[in-house]
């Protein structure tokens, strides 16, 4: 039985917490900038915020490891006023997917804040479904960000997505950065080009691509020859109130083969249809769980890094980032 002095101390910790919550000014996002395509469509908006803790991957030596990091993530949310629902997976196997990033030799497109990725899922140890592709334009300027017609030239289906993705700040945990991520991704299938490897063909799927200056015979080629291992644990889903919700995951990126781990990552991402319709209340509570988990997780933080940087980074190159 729990005694008076034990509920007294945690009722105390949690009013501090939803006092804290109310004096957070901040709230992950700021206002969009309007306006229209070259044919005439509207900016696509933020309908996405992901919120984002680069970790250090020597912690990560089983999977005892990601359910650890998620008892921090369920006990900060109870003492900062947040509910937390926990995956029933949790104690299940990990999942496994396999990711590369594609660019030409001199990256020419993350230099121009550009990222071409293909993930793909495997289930007990065997690929299944339609390889994705993702092609994103990631920069701090949300108007760029906006402007910028990720939109592809396929036949087939495709889902834009536009990400305010929080990071801590660069030096010191306890505050935060914006990155704008404008995505636009589909099945491998749906687009059907020969020689998908071609900048020149690249260039007519993605027709963002052609400001970079691309010569038919160019080709892209798997990015430091490295092919990623994402090991990804579902912790559960984040109550922020009013019906804001987001699930939350942690996950270890390595290079398969050497199984050498590059990065860790926790996130959490809230969809809604327009920034306008999320109550002040949720984005302050989420704001300030977000900055109080970072505080309580410091000794695992990775500063001013991002998972794609690692990658771009793996044969030690210092490139120009917009991250």
């Amino acid at each position: 039985m729990v005694g008076d002095s034990g509920r007294e101390a945690r009722t105390f910790a949690k009013d501090k917490a939803l006092e804290a919550t109310k004096r957070t000014a901040i709230t992950l996002l700021p206002e969009s900038p309007l306006g229209k395509y070259d044919d005439g469509a509207p900016f696509d908006q933020v309908q996405y915020l992901e919120a984002k803790l680069i970790l250090k991957p020597e912690r990560f030596t089983s999977i005892q490891a990601f359910r650890d990091f998620g008892a921090i993530v369920k006990r900060t949310a109870e003492e900062a006023g947040v509910g937390f629902i926990e995956q029933p997976e949790l104690n299940l196997r990990p999942e496994i997917r396999e990711i590369v990033f594609g660019d030409t030799p001199d990256f020419r497109l993350y230099n121009n804040a550009f990222i071409l990725r293909r993930r793909i899922r495997y289930v007990d140890g065997f690929p299944v479904g339609d390889p994705e592709v993702v092609l994103k334009f990631r920069h701090p300027d949300e108007r760029a960000a906006t402007e910028m017609d990720v939109r592809p030239n396929i036949d087939g289906a495709c889902k834009i997505k536009f990400k305010a993705e929080a990071l801590p700040l660069k030096d010191q945990p306890g505050g935060y950065r914006i990155l704008f991520s404008h995505n636009c991704q589909f099945g491998l299938s749906q687009a059907r080009r020969p020689d998908r490897l071609n900048m020149g063909t690249l260039a007519t799927i993605f027709p963002a691509l052609r400001r970079l200056g691309v010569a038919d015979k160019e080709r892209i080629t798997v990015v430091n020859k490295g092919i990623v291992e994402e090991v990804l644990l579902p912790l559960g889903t984040l109550d922020f109130g009013k019906g804001v919700l987001a699930k939350c995951d942690v996950s270890l990126w390595r290079t398969r083969g050497e199984h050498k781990s590059l990065v860790g990552e926790f996130a959490f991402q809230v969809k809604f249809s327009k920034r306008e319709a999320v109550a002040e209340k949720p984005k302050r509570r989420a704001g300030a769980f977000y900055m109080t988990l970072q505080k309580e997780v410091a000794d695992w933080l990775a500063l001013g890094v991002t998972k794609t940087a690692m990658v771009y980074r793996l044969n030690g190159q210092e490139l120009q980032s917009h991250e």
